[in-house]
């Protein structure tokens, strides 16, 4: 077994009963082709807890800090984890999100960039609709709905895939493209609380 499903299977057992968990619209995320997933922010827990309630193994970007330690940073890249400068326009990330993509994977984005602790739908950064502007994926909005309290209930919604054609066809502006994405986690938030 390597390391992503084992960590995938100790999570489930940890989180699910730990958070009591529901997932709804898991249907709604492809099972092959390139695929991009993206959800808000609201805890260092919502990577692992997207990867379970995915019916996709996905990749996801993770602050460059956490690779400075070696052991740890090792078993981030085990797990499908790469790392990506904060603040600034980190092309080899950039390159590197966009091949997972062209490997036709699931590539787990939160546009918020940082957490919002309070549980706010916060702005997206311009790099979600940079990975949907720029490949064939199919983007897929999630919204966790918390917070993080044992044994209190947490929902995971995956809404419907976001039609991406009229953006593509119109060359619109990558902020443009986050905006409505955004915009599709905010009302799944919305509908479901």
């Amino acid at each position: 077994m390597n390391l992503y499903k084992l960590g995938k299977l100790l999570c489930t057992l940890i989180f699910y009963p730990l958070y009591r968990i529901k997932v709804i619209g898991k249907e709604n995320i492809p099972k092959d082709g390139p695929v991009i997933i993206c959800s808000n922010h609201i805890s260092n827990i919502d990577p692992p807890v997207v990867g379970i309630t995915s019916s996709r193994n996905i990749y996801f970007m993770a602050k460059e800090e956490l690779f400075n330690n070696k052991f740890f940073g090792g078993i981030l890249k085990r797990v499908h984890a790469f790392p990506i400068k904060r603040g600034m326009r980190d092309r080899n990330a950039l390159r590197q999100g966009l091949n997972v993509l062209k490997d036709n994977h699931a590539l787990g984005l939160f546009p918020e960039g940082s957490r919002q602790k309070n549980g706010e739908i916060g702005k997206g950064l311009a790099g979600a609709g940079f990975f949907a502007l720029r490949s064939e994926a199919t983007i897929v909005p999630c919204a966790i709905i918390g917070p993080y309290e044992k044994f209190k209930p947490l929902k995971v919604v995956y809404g419907e895939a976001i039609d991406m054609t009229e953006f593509r066809q119109e060359k619109a502006s990558a902020q443009v493209v986050t905006d409505r994405i955004m915009e599709e986690i905010r009302q799944l938030h919305k509908n479901h609380s």
